[in-house]
């Protein structure tokens, strides 16, 4: 279970990101955050596993305060949650077995990685997970050459090498086109049903609608819906995304 408890986060500049955002995530959930770029929905992931650092609130993991987490208990806390960012987040010029063994680096001896050293068991669960993600065949090559559906791929074999309980994606398919999209996806929605949590940030509701078994809906930092895809109407959506962006949707409907 996740708790998040009036959680606010204030940058530097005097920018309000989230303002006294609380929900629930029950163990096993597809949870989808939506809401227009700049709603907070990066910063909320961020925050969760203290990328970021809160400014007030409270998160907690299966009842462990993340927030007043000390760096060694973080590091344990990260173990269990993994993360997939919509610029991939790779070592472009390392090769992809290589990125996808930075996953165990909250597992491994810290000097032995640095020099590239991994165990044998590692190496062994990494080749599995980029067979699970079907681009077994890229594990050699440089990150760099891959396409982008590609590279997402590698993002998730890497969190997969965490063994996770909770997956956070902030925005997994956003440069992708919609049929990578939905095969990116469908990765996630298996890893779901076989017990990890996700929360995942997207922006196109019929995704929304096909993944998430809840959904938060964010604008401008504020919490402005909770509850399931269906019950987001036509009022619902001018809530959330405002009045022209509904237009917009309408006219596509």
């Amino acid at each position: 279970m996740l708790r998040v408890e009036h959680l606010t986060k204030i940058y530097p500049n005097g920018t309000v990101a989230l303002r006294d955002v609380s929900f629930e995530v029950p163990d096993g959930e597809f949870l989808v955050v939506i809401g227009l770029s700049g709603s907070g929905k990066s910063t909320l992931l961020r925050c969760i596993n203290r990328l970021i650092e809160p400014t007030s609130g409270k998160i907690y993991w299966n009842d462990i305060d993340i927030t007043s987490a000390s760096p060694s208990e973080i590091r344990r806390i990260r173990r269990q949650i993994g993360m997939i960012f919509q610029q991939f987040n790779l070592v472009k010029r390392s090769s992809v077995l290589t990125n996808v063994l930075s996953g165990r680096l909250g597992y491994a001896n810290p000097w032995l990685s640095l020099l590239g050293v991994w165990p044998v068991e590692d190496r062994q669960k990494a080749l599995r997970a980029l067979e699970r993600v079907g681009i077994a065949d890229k594990a050699y090559q440089r990150a760099d050459t891959l396409s982008g559906g590609q590279q997402q791929r590698v993002g998730i074999a890497r969190a997969l090498m965490q063994d996770p309980r909770l997956l956070l994606a902030d925005e997994p398919v956003a440069s992708l086109d919609p049929v990578l999209a939905h095969s990116i996806l469908q990765y996630l929605e298996q890893l779901n049903k076989e017990g990890v949590t996700v929360i995942c940030s997207l922006h196109f509701l019929d995704l929304v609608h096909r993944y998430a078994t809840r959904v938060i809906g964010l604008k401008d930092g504020v919490k402005v819906f909770e509850g399931l895809p269906d019950e987001i109407d036509r009022t619902r959506f001018k809530e959330i995304y405002g009045e022209e962006a509904q237009e917009v949707r309408a006219a596509s409907l």
